[in-house]
């Protein structure tokens, strides 16, 4: 689609050399008159982002199965619900004598252990599960139905697995009218574009980061050869919850932030384009050329981990540690298929 004016037609007008240094500090000062100038009226929409399933919250208490191993996810760092060394029909039932005993992924869980506690009812809790963890329990169960029968044993299976939360972020990309490719203006403009997006969003505690930055000669339709930068930054949201003051409040939830970063980040586009169309015939070198701002939205799991609801319907969005046979080698979103891998969370393929 062709750029508006005062987009790509007017690209093609040229300054002398004598006032370059001038028109350049204006385009700093046009990008500032963008930060400050008035609001303009918009309609806003609301993206909804993926949450994950927060098992420790929603559910306390998790049943086995005498048929097949019942699937647990526990965040990384934080308390795991309640597994229970039952099924869920013998949690109707009185039990006379009953004894419990765990076995983990490393040989027997002892109730004195300090990461994992077994109650006295029981129950295996973890209180702050790490990627260690991961790997199939077994409890051993054994009681009487009555005290007149004989003792009855029941082994129970579990998979417990570790997850996070995906990192979600927002990917720009923008495209300004720039100064000769190897000018110096344009390491400058960049430096002051980089330093007020990240102010705009601050507020929000959220982040720009720079991912690249190109200068490009480019034939046009009809006008000639220009000179422009391509910008892609990513915005995301900081860990609220980490830090000398955590923040508890309701609006530290990074959904709710990352869409108020984001419509900032738009309007500051806006209110370039609404700026420029007021300088009439005195433009500066580098501006931004409208209808360039590009948006996409990217999730990413930690090495090792990825997101499988076919595998995990449970936690349908969650980053949830690979299982042997698979490994993530880097921060995408799948774990993949890998016949060698032997542990859990391989970020290898051997």
């Amino acid at each position: 689609m062709a750029a508006s004016a005062p987009g790509r037609a007017r690209r093609c007008w040229r300054q002398t050399r004598s006032t370059r240094f001038q028109l350049s500090r204006a385009a700093v000062v046009f990008l500032l008159s963008a930060l400050v100038g008035r609001e303009p009226t918009s309609v806003g929409y609301l993206v909804r982002l993926p949450r994950a399933f927060h098992l420790t919250q929603d559910l306390v208490k998790i049943v086995g199965s005498s048929d097949h191993p019942v699937k647990v996810y526990v965040m990384l760092h934080q308390k795991s619900p309640h597994v229970l060394c039952v099924t869920q029909q013998l949690r109707n039932y009185e039990m006379i004598d009953p004894t419990f005993q765990w076995h983990g992924p490393k040989g027997k869980i002892i109730s004195e252990n300090s990461t994992a506690q077994i109650t006295s009812t029981g129950s295996l809790v973890f209180q702050n599960f790490e990627e260690s963890m991961t790997g199939v329990y077994t409890c051993f169960l054994a009681y009487k139905p009555t005290v007149e029968e004989i003792i009855t044993n029941l082994q129970l299976k579990y998979v417990i697995y570790a997850y996070h939360e995906p990192h979600y972020y927002y990917q720009f990309t923008a495209q300004y009218h720039a100064a000769p490719c190897n000018s110096v203006y344009n390491i400058s403009f960049k430096k002051n574009l980089l330093w007020i997006l990240s102010q705009i969003v601050h507020h929000v505690s959220c982040e720009v980061s720079l991912l690249k930055s190109e200068c490009h000669r480019v034939k046009m339709q009809r006008a000639g050869i220009q000179n422009e930068l391509f910008f892609t930054f990513s915005v995301s949201c900081l860990d609220t919850k980490k830090g000398s003051k955590p923040c508890a409040d309701h609006n530290c939830d990074a959904t709710k932030r990352l869409p108020k970063a984001k419509n900032l980040i738009e309007r500051f586009f806006n209110r370039q384009v609404e700026t420029l169309s007021t300088l009439a015939k005195r433009l500066p070198e580098i501006y931004y050329i409208e209808g360039t701002l590009q948006m996409v939205w990217i999730n990413r799991c930690f090495p090792g981990y990825g997101i499988n609801t076919l595998k995990h319907p449970k936690c349908p969005e969650c980053c949830v540690i690979c299982s042997p046979g698979s490994y993530n080698p880097r921060d995408g979103i799948h774990c993949l298929q890998c016949n060698s891998s032997l542990v859990f969370g391989a970020k290898t393929c051997l």
